[in-house]
């Protein structure tokens, strides 16, 4: 497969000098830019292989955000969901995407992106959305609160608690920072196949400003723009039952399951590619593991 060839820019925002990533095509009137966001404890290189596979077709953007990779923040800057989705309206306010966004985020990019499409600044920029293994917080608290009140659904609410232990274990002081890097680093790098660096340690952050009692998400709206929702069967971390009751908030919706883990975006590029342009399912093309 050709190299991946990479145009960099830097995007500031209020708070945040973020690394923005160009690759394929040149942008042009009446085909979308296909923009990506990843979760953590990855950086926008999590999506090279994917890239590779669109890249010959279509203008593609992705962005380290403010917690990874070649961005940073600035003296006083957080890490609240509010200040994640400016970073993403400032990007795609910079970019040049004449035939506007096809936003594509995964699990905390996912969470981000969630927040933005609700957010009326990406209105008449981001035309369709595709969420892999990432939900909406909203969602997520009021799916987990309707579990504990049906008793019928309290195994699939107790699953969900079970699956997200690591959120409650990253609020704790010190330990966290100690296994990520005396161990997890090196046994997720062994897998990830690339080098994280501090990122883990740096993304930790995210928990901590957002997913304590009393933090509430950017305000809920209606999401009028078509979404399609990735599910991993496999995915360790969030139930493929976390879609029960999306499309009472989402007007246009599909659902998609894959026989995939978490990480299906980096396992499985070229199906992940076809998911996002069909039109590659008749195109060659060579699948990565």
């Amino acid at each position: 497969m050709d190299e991946l060839r990479e145009r960099t820019r830097t995007v500031p925002t209020k708070g945040a000098d973020i690394a923005v990533f160009e690759y394929g095509l040149d942008p042009r009137p009446g085909d979308p830019t296909l923009v990506f966001v990843h979760g953590y404890p990855d950086d926008h290189r999590v999506f090279h292989q994917v890239l590779r596979e669109l890249a010959p077709t279509h203008h593609l953007v992705a962005l380290d955000t403010r917690n990874a990779g070649r961005s940073r923040t600035l003296g006083g800057a957080g890490y609240t969901l509010a200040e994640l989705v400016d970073d993403i309206v400032e990007v795609l306010n910079a970019i040049d995407a004449p035939g506007g966004v096809r936003l594509i985020g995964h699990d905390w990019g996912s969470i981000q992106c969630w927040a933005a499409i609700q957010d009326e600044r990406t209105d008449g920029i981001v035309i369709d959305y595709t969420s892999i293994s990432g939900p909406d917080l909203r969602h997520f608290s009021a799916w987990l609160r309707r579990r504990f009140q049906d008793p019928r659904l309290v195994p699939q609410g107790i699953g969900q608690l079970l699956r997200s232990w690591y959120v409650a274990a990253f609020q704790l002081p010190v330990l966290p920072e100690l296994l990520w890097r005396y161990g997890l680093s090196r046994q997720y790098e062994l897998t990830a196949r690339r080098n994280v660096g501090r990122d883990p340690i740096r993304g930790l952050a995210l928990y901590r400003a957002n997913m304590l009692p009393g933090v509430s998400p950017p305000k809920r709206r209606q999401v009028r723009i078509p979404v399609r929702m990735v599910v991993p069967l496999k995915d360790p971390f969030i139930s493929p039952k976390l879609v029960d009751g999306v499309e009472d908030f989402v007007d246009d919706l599909t659902v998609t399951t894959v026989p995939g883990g978490h990480w299906w975006i980096a396992r499985q590029p070229r199906a992940f590619a076809e998911l996002l342009d069909p039109a590659l399912r008749e195109a060659p093309g060579q699948e990565d593991g």
